[in-house]
């Protein structure tokens, strides 16, 4: 994030990864976000509905549009932290100086993540984003770890669904109740917070273990 917030060109994308890594929300779902979604006072999201991309009517050219929560676990709030709040307030003031998103999709209006061109981007003009970061990113990597003599430390491919999985696996490291985690996280089924659960807290217990081999080799 520290790279993108510092980057000439990728800096205005820092809100909206701060705001997916920090939300676990789904991409439709953060690109649905409304201004009236957010409660500054209670620090909570609302999540209430997301926008889908696909095909219009008769035609190849795709369009967004409002899509409801099939199930109630998709309707819920999450908590706004300190570091998403300061995310959300930028793009306020951003948008305050510079003019409001005024697109309308499906009779709903105030969206808060807003394109050059005025409207509500597509979720795959915010994934191909993602790779064009993290292959500038890597390629700015190899020349670092060349000068300093090392091996660079590249990144993988990844998406918008790698950060709310990240998300959901720091949740799962930090919070022990399950209904919680379905909750903020969406899932209709418990057996998938029961799976990232199993795999963050395998890992967890690897570290752990790791750790206490450290804190007993006393010869």
């Amino acid at each position: 994030m520290e790279y993108i917030a510092n980057h000439p060109i990728y800096y205005h994308w820092w809100p909206m990864f701060t705001i997916l890594l920090g939300t676990g929300c789904r991409i439709g779902e953060a690109l649905g976000l409304r201004w009236q979604d957010l409660d500054f006072e209670k620090r909570v999201i609302n999540i209430n509905h997301s926008l889908v991309y696909y095909p219009a009517n008769g035609s190849n050219k795709c369009v967004l549009r409002v899509s409801l929560p099939k199930t109630d676990a998709g309707i819920r709030t999450i908590p706004m932290l300190d570091i998403v709040k300061d995310a959300f307030e930028m793009l306020y003031e951003e948008q305050k100086e510079n003019g409001f998103n005024e697109t309308e999709i499906d009779g709903m209006t105030g969206f808060i993540f807003c394109n050059r061109f005025g409207s509500v981007p597509n979720p795959q003009t915010v994934n191909h984003t993602i790779k064009r970061i993290a292959n500038n990113y890597n390629a700015d990597e190899v020349v670092r770890a060349k000068k300093e003599h090392r091996d660079p430390i590249i990144l993988p491919n990844f998406s918008c669904h790698h950060l709310r999985h990240t998300f959901c696996t720091r949740l799962c490291e930090n919070e022990t109740n399950l209904k919680v985690i379905q909750s903020i996280m969406g899932h209709k089924n418990i057996e998938t917070t029961l799976d990232i659960y199993a795999e963050a807290t395998e890992k967890k217990k690897q570290e752990s273990f790791e750790n206490l081999a450290a804190k007993l080799d006393i010869f």
